[in-house]
């Protein structure tokens, strides 16, 4: 199969490359810099020249290919409704040049925000914010003929190289001088090795059902507590609860509301569905190695 990826060099997507080439396709990725090119074609991926805002280019290579993997995202909170609107408008060019042909469309998406107080299932609709409006416009494009899929990734997507937002916690922790957790640290996080989340891309993509969605999870839930002790121990700092309404200034704003989340979910019927078991190491076992304290964050950090 010849797969169209965005976000082929990001954390994600570089691990769904090596992935798809282990199960015998060609990846088409693509690349909106000389540098990306330079990088997909020494990993043995055809480029793609073009970005999110091409939409001309990315039905190019949606209809191009015989299927799509779309993991691309700018990642910049500061300007994070402009970026939902341009990710929805790349969605429809790509499933506009798909229409009809029956050919796999899997996207990523979140699970924060689905369900507060348990663990969100496979059967939670999505959140009425970020991801979760492009999302349900996927699933349905099953009436289109499309085999559309979503695979929804956790608050942290670990291991080692990771500069997500369990390195942005450790960064503001050094920073500060003490890990923190918020309240009581009783809500949890569900978790995901990277290499885990690749793999399940890459079955969503080769046997997924049309309009289904999917959990890559490998720890239903940490406590935000263990996160924090964790972090604490790898720093050699004290590890501290901090007030509700002191939690903007200590975790830098956006954080604070992230760390706040209770985003624990299940993969049951992903499993099923697929035959899909995590196999990688999980958070705190990743936390317990010295790859989050040697590295710095994507995000800035007061």
């Amino acid at each position: 199969m010849r797969v169209f990826l965005t976000g082929a060099t990001g954390w994600i997507g570089s691990a769904i490359v090596l992935e798809l080439q282990s199960a015998g396709h060609q990846v088409l990725g693509l690349a909106r810099s000389d540098e990306n090119v330079a990088a997909l074609t020494s990993a043995g991926v055809e480029p793609h020249r073009g970005d999110l805002e091409d939409l001309d280019r990315l039905a190019a290579g949606a209809g191009a290919s015989d299927g799509v993997i779309h993991c691309g995202f700018i990642h910049d909170f500061s300007r994070f409704a402009e970026n939902m609107a341009m990710d929805r408008r790349a969605v429809d060019a790509m499933l506009d040049a798909l229409d009809g042909s029956g050919k796999p469309f899997v996207i990523a998406s979140g699970l924060v925000g689905l369900a507060q107080g348990r663990p969100s299932t496979e059967d939670d609709p999505p959140a009425a914010f970020g991801r979760g409006e492009t999302e349900e416009v996927v699933r349905k494009a099953a009436d289109r003929g499309i085999r559309s899929g979503i695979v929804r990734l956790p608050p942290t997507v670990h291991g080692v190289g990771d500069r997500g937002f369990i390195q942005w916690l450790v960064d503001i922790a050094r920073s500060r001088g003490v890990s923190g957790y918020i309240g009581d640290g009783a809500n949890r996080w569900s978790a995901v090795h990277r290499l885990d989340a690749a793999r399940l891309f890459a079955l969503a993509l080769e046997k997924g059902r049309p309009g289904s969605r999917y959990h890559a999870i490998g720890d239903i839930g940490v406590a935000a507590k263990d996160i924090a002790a964790a972090i604490g121990r790898g720093l050699d700092i004290p590890v501290a609860s901090i007030p509700a309404e002191a939690a903007a200034a200590h975790f830098d704003g956006f954080m604070a509301i992230v760390f706040a989340l209770d985003g624990s979910a299940t993969a049951e019927s992903t499993q099923a569905a697929l035959d899909w078991r995590p196999e990688q190491p999980e958070l705190l076992a990743d936390l317990a190695g010295r790859s989050y304290f040697e590295g710095r964050s994507k995000y800035a950090v007061a």
